[in-house]
């Protein structure tokens, strides 16, 4: 006989660790919907998957000197795992862009541990070493994005954040200026793709390739990384 929805959400808190009296509190459950190569939207919760790392949208491997879009396609191998399925996730913590941290389940697959064991995420060492196993076996089986050359993802952001200041004008010269069109910036050899527009309603909001409306979008910035646009004032949009 099956066991009522709470208790089998209880089970499924028990298994990744969290105690019976904080185990409902912590529960999000719903259909996923992907952001990027590590987090996703769950029952309308924005969650960042506890212990991995996953390449930055923006950021690309090398093949022999060839770039490859391996953000996206780590975005895409999520997509995959997840096919739009329900996910019970446990939350453990709130990181600094105000998602949830959580270990998330399907059908009995551990979401992150699949993700690395398939290459298209890093364990996240400074975390814990909860897919440390199952990064070395996707290495050693040039899974994924072991099969080209690549930053680890934390690195990536870091050099990110060193290159020159976020290639955006002051929002005061921004809207003194007259409505010329923004030109894609060249940062560390690369061409920054994240658009950022004013919207309608006066917000500054930025747009990853690949979300609806980007196409679109008239960009008055452009950016290398979503730090930057965030540094710069900017969020994300919200259109999925």
């Amino acid at each position: 006989m099956p066991l009522p929805a709470a208790f089998s959400l209880i089970a499924a808190a028990l298994a990744l660790g969290l105690a019976p009296s904080v185990a409902s509190a912590n529960i999000i459950e719903g259909r996923a919907e992907v952001i990027d190569g590590d987090s996703l939207k769950v029952g309308g919760t924005e969650v960042r998957l506890f212990g991995v790392d996953a390449p930055e949208f923006t950021q690309t491997c090398s093949s022999n000197g060839t770039l490859v879009a391996c953000g996206a396609m780590a975005k895409d191998a999520l997509e995959g795992l997840i096919a739009g399925s329900t996910l019970v996730c446990i939350a453990q913590d709130t990181d600094g862009y105000g998602r949830t941290i959580a270990r998330c389940q399907t059908a009995g697959m551990d979401v992150a541990h699949a993700l690395v064991s398939s290459g298209w995420a890093t364990a996240f060492r400074r975390y814990g070493d909860d897919y440390l196993a199952a990064e070395s076996q996707a290495r050693a089986a040039r899974a994924g994005i072991w099969q080209w050359d690549f930053q680890r993802p934390e690195d990536y952001r870091a050099s990110q954040q060193t290159l020159e200041k976020p290639v955006r004008a002051h929002r005061t010269e921004r809207v003194a200026a007259s409505a010329g069109t923004a030109q894609r910036s060249f940062e560390g050899g690369g061409m920054c793709l994240i658009k950022g527009n004013r919207s309608r309603s006066g917000e500054w909001i930025y747009h990853l390739p690949g979300m609806p409306y980007y196409d679109q979008t008239r960009a008055e910035d452009y950016f290398c990384t979503e730090a930057q646009a965030q540094a710069a004032g900017y969020r994300r949009s919200r259109a999925r």
